[in-house]
C-alpha cells in the first residue's frame, strides 16, 4: 500500500489539492473557514520550501561544491530569458490572457533547480554532484532576480519599485540562500540535530506532496475562474519545459555531463514557482508552473524508462 502511494504521489497530491478548492468552493458551510484556510496556505507554503531545501542542503559536502562551465552557461539562460520575457512584458500592450501566459513562461524559466533533481540524476545515471552544485546556484539566481523583475511586471498598488523589491526580497532571499546557512551551522555545531535529518532525509518527499497539495489548490482556483481560453497558459508551462530541458541537454553534452545539466535547467522546484507566482503575478500565471509539474514528470518517466529499457537490453 505504502507503495503504491508513493508511486502514484504526484496524481494523488493534485486530486486532493483540487478537490480540496472544489469543496471550499461549492460548500456554502466551508465559507466562514475560508480566511483561516488562505492565511494557513500563506504561512505554510514558504515553511514547507525551507524545510525540502534544508533537508537537501544537509547531504551537500563544500568539497563536492565545485562549478562547472555549464554551470554559468545554464545561468546565463535562465537570467537572460526571465529579463527577455519581462521585457515583452514591458514593452507590448497585453490582455489578461496573455499577461498571464507571458508571466508564468517568465516565473518557470526563473524558478530553481527542484531539490528532487539530484535523485532522478543519480537514477539516469549522472552526476548528482554537480547537479547539487547547480540547484545552490539556481537558487542564488533566483533570489536575486525574483525581486528586481517581478516588481516591475506586476507592480503592487500602492507601493514604489524599491519597497516592493525590499517587501520581495525580503521573503525570498531568505527562503532560498538562508536552508543552506542552517544547514552548514548545524553540521558544524548542532551535529546531533544534523545528523537526525540526514537520517530522516526521505520526508522532504513527504513534505514536497503535502505542499503540492496544497499550491494545486491555489492553481485549481486559477483554472475554474477562468474561461477554457486560459488552458493555453499550460501551453506557456509546456513550451518552458522542452526547451530547457533540451537546451540543458545540448549544453551538457559539450561539456560531458548531459543528464547533469539538462535535469538541473529542465527539473524544477514547481512548489516554489507556484507559490511566487500566486504571491507576486497574475492569477492566471499560476496555471505555467501547475502545468509544469505534469510536463517535467512525464519527460522524468521516459528518460527512467527509456534507461530502464536499455539496460534490460544489455
Amino acid at each position: 500500500m505504502l507503495r503504491f502511494l508513493k508511486n502514484w504521489t504526484l496524481p494523488i497530491a493534485m486530486l486532493i489539492g483540487t478537490l480540496a478548492y472544489l469543496m471550499f468552493a461549492k460548500w456554502s458551510f466551508l465559507a466562514p473557514t475560508k480566511p483561516y484556510v488562505n492565511s494557513f496556505v500563506s504561512i505554510i507554503t514558504p515553511w514547507l520550501i525551507f524545510a525540502q531545501l534544508l533537508l537537501t542542503f544537509c547531504k551537500i559536502e563544500l568539497k563536492e561544491l565545485k562549478p562547472k562551465r555549464w554551470h554559468l552557461w545554464l545561468l546565463m539562460i535562465q537570467g537572460f530569458s526571465c529579463a527577455l520575457t519581462a521585457g515583452v512584458l514591458l514593452c507590448v500592450p497585453m490582455g489578461e490572457l496573455s499577461k498571464g501566459f507571458w508571466e508564468g513562461m517568465m516565473v518557470c524559466l526563473i524558478c530553481p533547480t527542484a531539490t528532487a533533481a539530484a535523485v532522478i540524476t543519480g537514477k539516469l545515471g549522472g552526476n548528482a554532484a554537480t547537479l547539487t552544485t547547480y540547484t545552490l546556484l539556481s537558487n542564488l539566481l533566483g533570489a536575486v532576480m525574483v525581486p528586481l523583475v517581478f516588481p516591475l511586471v506586476e507592480p503592487h498598488e500602492g507601493l514604489t519599485f524599491w519597497v516592493a523589491f525590499l517587501k520581495i526580497l525580503s521573503k525570498v532571499f531568505p527562503l532560498l540562500l538562508a536552508p543552506f546557512f542552517v544547514a552548514l551551522f548545524l553540521k558544524h555545531y548542532v551535529r546531533n540535530v544534523h545528523r537526525w535529518l540526514m537520517e530522516h532525509s526521505g520526508m522532504a518527499f513527504y513534505i514536497w506532496a503535502f505542499a503540492l497539495a496544497l499550491v494545486m489548490g491555489q492553481t485549481a482556483r486559477s483554472l475554474i475562474n477562468s474561461d477554457l481560453s486560459a488552458w493555453l497558459v499550460a501551453l506557456g508551462g509546456l513550451f518552458t519545459c522542452a526547451v530547457q530541458f533540451l537546451l540543458g541537454k545540448r549544453i551538457g553534452s559539450v561539456y560531458h555531463d548531459r543528464i547533469s545539466a539538462g535535469q538541473a535547467l529542465g527539473q524544477k522546484n514547481t512548489v516554489l514557482a507556484i507559490w511566487m507566482a500566486s504571491a507576486y503575478l497574475h492569477p492566471l500565471a499560476t496555471i505555467a508552473p501547475g502545468s509544469y509539474v505534469l510536463w517535467q514528470n512525464i519527460v522524468n518517466s521516459y528518460q527512467l524508462w527509456k534507461k530502464q529499457k536499455k539496460e534490460n537490453l544489455t
